[in-house]
């Protein structure tokens, strides 16, 4: 281990200088604050989910202006499009190709081919292992303490799941916002660290600054889980709007669903024939209602109405349980010089072994 970096399968599998990830979030992780990851020595993932194809050509091509690093891009597996946009990470030479949800086999095989490097998000030991087998190069594993959807199984008790089962690199997920974290979670057996909330906090990030301080402003009870925005488990801040949904109806939720789908239809380009082809997709194989499906619209415009417009008033913050822990807004690279100094710090005050 040199002075600088702490070398592990995830930095050589990708290349780059320390093992940390910046997570992409929807709205928030677009060419500014994926570029200025890159260049700090981690791996900044492009947010594609909220995006056009022609918007996603254009923002990995600003972020190839904006650096030479490597970088990845984060796809939704299920979306109708989605051999289209993987099309452009093969031909714009994307180093890494997540996902939130597994990738098929086929589509596995198609990016490694291409030599491009696949890492799907989990929340499941299961999951893992059949992405594992179906080819995938690492996975990151998101526990309960992470933002936006999440299960509810805790990273402390999810990722040594996880490394057992699995011989690929794993990137822990979920609670991580400093180099002790780093450390327990390469004692785990983890080849690096996904940070989503705390690379938002960043001064790279293009979220408005009163949103911004919104979060710095909360403590851990602040943040909490709930399904009234799409009907599944969602980590966000509590806010009046929040408390609000969580009081609303079924009648009053299809509504606003009804509304937002509309809005998403208009600012993703989707016709309304393709919105209901991703809704079959989504309902594939998963125990989801119709009302859930729709009610999947509001996550995309709630999040716009904070992270790009800064209306708390009128949208959510997504957000880990970690956001109480953190009260700064540095750049990207001083948070990863930062952190990987803290990494080494508590490496060194470590007992020796006999």
């Amino acid at each position: 281990m040199s002075d600088a970096t702490i070398p592990t399968p995830l930095t050589e599998l990708v290349g780059v200088r320390h093992p940390v990830v910046q997570t992409g979030m929807g709205w928030v992780a677009g060419p500014r604050l994926v570029s200025a990851t890159a260049d700090a020595g981690a791996l900044g993932i492009l947010a594609s989910a909220t995006m056009t194809v022609d918007q996603l050509r254009s923002a990995v091509r600003e972020v190839k202006s904006r650096t030479d690093a490597p970088f990845g891009v984060n796809l939704r597996a299920d979306a109708g499009d989605a051999a289209e946009r993987v099309r452009i990470i093969i031909d714009e030479g994307v180093k890494v190709a997540s996902f939130a949800l597994a990738p098929s086999r086929e589509l596995i095989a198609r990016l490694k081919d291409a030599g491009v490097v696949v890492i799907p998000s989990i929340g499941a030991r299961r999951h893992a292992e059949k992405v594992a087998a179906w080819g995938a190069d690492a996975v990151i594993v998101q526990g309960g303490e992470g933002g936006g959807h999440t299960g509810s199984v805790a990273t402390t008790v999810l990722l040594p799941q996880v490394v057992d089962a699995v011989d690929i690199p794993v990137v822990a997920a979920g609670g991580f916002h400093d180099g002790r974290g780093l450390v327990a979670a390469l004692a785990y057996g983890a080849a690096g660290i996904a940070m989503g909330t705390r690379f938002l906090l960043t001064s790279d990030s293009t979220v408005p600054d009163a949103v911004k301080a919104r979060y710095l402003t909360a403590a851990v009870t602040d943040v909490t889980v709930t399904t009234k925005v799409d009907g599944l488990p969602h980590r966000m801040l509590r806010t009046e709007l929040v408390d609000a949904l969580e009081r609303s109806g079924r009648a009053a939720s299809l509504l606003r669903a009804v509304r937002h789908a509309a809005a998403f239809r208009r600012e993703s380009g989707m016709s309304w024939p393709q919105m209901v082809r991703d809704g079959l997709a989504m309902k594939h194989g998963k125990d989801l209602t119709w009302s859930q499906i729709l009610l999947a619209a509001n996550t995309p415009m709630l999040l716009k109405a904070s992270m790009v417009e800064g209306r708390t008033d009128t949208g959510v913050m997504a957000s880990g349980q970690v956001a109480g822990l953190i009260e700064d807004l540095p750049s990207c690279a001083e948070l990863v010089d930062r952190l990987m100094a803290e990494a080494r710090a508590a490496l060194r005050a470590l007992p020796a072994a006999d």
